[in-house]
């Protein structure tokens, strides 16, 4: 199964155009995203969402904006205008997801956060302490269903 999750910053506003046979709205940008050790150069993608989610994507997002994008990576072949075809990478997203305020980094080392002592505070006696079996049972999150509309 092809599905990939990646955190990224919107570098291009996206652009809207329709298809010619049923006018589907395409969104088509690209994103930026860190290299694996910090020493990469940051690599572009192009990223592509289709129909509601097109329109979506060109009014809520814009150049700058960090997000997290679910969808599938494919290679698509261009023409170039030097007279030869290029294979790219190439992101079709499912979901969206704006991060507000959050920094983009993969692999920097994290400051250490310094935390105070334990002892600070006393252990309250386990009779002061709530039973386990009086908290309130909650289900577990049904996972999201995906209704991917091309067979493999």
């Amino acid at each position: 199964m092809n599905s990939c999750i990646l955190m990224a910053e919107i570098t291009q506003d996206p652009q809207l155009r329709y298809t010619s046979e049923n006018q589907t709205p395409i969104a088509e940008m690209l994103v930026q995203f860190s290299g694996l050790r910090p020493e990469d150069a940051p690599e572009t993608l192009k990223v592509v969402g289709w129909g509601n989610l097109a329109q979506e994507i060109q009014e809520k997002y814009h150049a700058g904006d960090r997000v997290i994008l679910e969808g599938r990576l494919g290679m698509v072949t261009v023409e170039r205008s030097e007279g030869f075809k290029e294979k790219r990478a190439e992101l079709t997203i499912a979901r969206i997801h704006r991060l507000e305020g959050a920094e983009l980094s993969t692999n920097s080392a994290a400051p250490a956060v310094e935390t105070a002592p334990a002892k600070s505070r006393p252990a309250a006696p386990a009779a002061n302490r709530p039973a386990a079996a009086s908290a309130p049972k909650v289900p577990a999150a049904q996972p999201a269903q995906d209704y991917d509309d091309i067979p493999l």
